[in-house]
């Protein structure tokens, strides 16, 4: 038998919104006293036990929380089941057999610098540009709730969420982050990557990441009220968090505008100085790498690109 781990928690509630995505209400059996605990953007880890096959033990992984740090009660996951995992003990195909009431491990103490206190600090006035692709949306959205727990009132006109996913029911919070449109100034839009099978859907088409494509990124800049070419640095700062794929197509595609990302294996590869700023945060999860920086073919392009967006500075 493998290591298992002890159970620690409680779903108190559950949300299918699909088949494959759901909201979990978990609540710790002794939740930490210093209050709040954890900073909005940041991951808890969660565990199951196989009890179906007992020898392959436990599984845990990373999720990022949806709650406001500000909010009492169980923390809030928005999860995907993983139709194709890498892992032959994929902790979502145990927890979707978990219902309200079932019992799990949460580790009570959160981590990740994916804050705003940890990339660009509490008071940046540059456009906060949040790229999220499927899931990927939980960390804004415990950024949005913070924002407003402290400050119903708060301006979030420089707030900016750009949410993708497959079809229209798979865009979670979609009202929420609209309301919050509608009372704080947020600027929200999703893209459906599927629009030709979503029957009356009228809003954006295609993969989140297509808005920073060259002939839709001079349409952003008019959405957000900068002047032409003003999508950079200077003004605005970017966030992305979901897949692979889209992390890295978002960072590529910002590069002839001078986005620098966090990464410093990347900033190396791509020779950016060391004294410039970041200027595009990203929360990954899974091991693949961003862009394979051990591959010559694949980095000689990118870091031309970012050359010459350097020296236009």
């Amino acid at each position: 038998m493998g290591k298992t781990v002890a159970y620690n928690a409680t779903v108190v509630e559950r949300t299918n919104l699909t088949d494959a995505l759901a909201t979990f209400l978990i609540q710790p059996d002794q939740p930490p006293r210093k209050r709040p605990w954890f900073t909005a953007g940041q991951y808890c880890v969660l565990g199951l036990n196989n009890t179906g096959k007992p020898e392959l033990g436990s599984v845990r992984r990373a999720m990022s929380i949806a709650s406001a740090p500000e909010a009492d009660g169980p923390l809030e996951f928005y999860i995907r089941y993983v139709a194709k995992p890498t892992s032959k003990n994929p902790l979502t195909h145990l927890l979707w057999r978990v219902e309200r009431g079932g019992r799990l491990y949460m580790r009570t103490s959160a981590a990740g610098t994916f804050t705003l206190t940890g990339t660009i600090g509490d008071h940046d006035s540059r456009v906060r540009v949040m790229v999220a692709a499927g899931t990927g949306v939980a960390p804004f959205v415990s950024m949005i709730r913070s924002e407003v727990c402290r400050n119903p009132a708060v301006d979030l006109s420089k707030w900016v969420v750009l949410h993708g996913a497959s079809y229209p029911t798979e865009l979670g919070y979609r009202q929420e982050l609209l309301a919050v449109s509608a009372s704080n100034g947020l600027q929200y839009w999703g893209t459906v990557s599927r629009a030709g099978e979503a029957r009356g859907w009228t809003g954006d088409a295609g993969r989140v990441e297509s808005f920073f494509e060259p002939d839709r990124l001079a349409d952003l800049e008019r959405r957000l009220g900068l002047a032409a070419g003003g999508f950079t640095p200077n003004h605005v700062v970017v966030f992305v968090c979901g897949l692979t794929g889209t992390i890295a197509a978002v960072l590529v595609r910002l590069l002839e505008r001078g986005f620098i990302p966090r990464a410093g294996t990347i900033r190396e590869a791509l020779g950016v100085p060391p004294d410039l700023s970041d200027s595009l945060f990203y929360e990954l999860y899974d091991p693949m790498p961003v862009i394979d920086i051990s591959n010559s073919a694949v980095v000689a392009p990118l870091r031309a690109r970012m050359q010459a967006a350097l020296a236009k500075r």
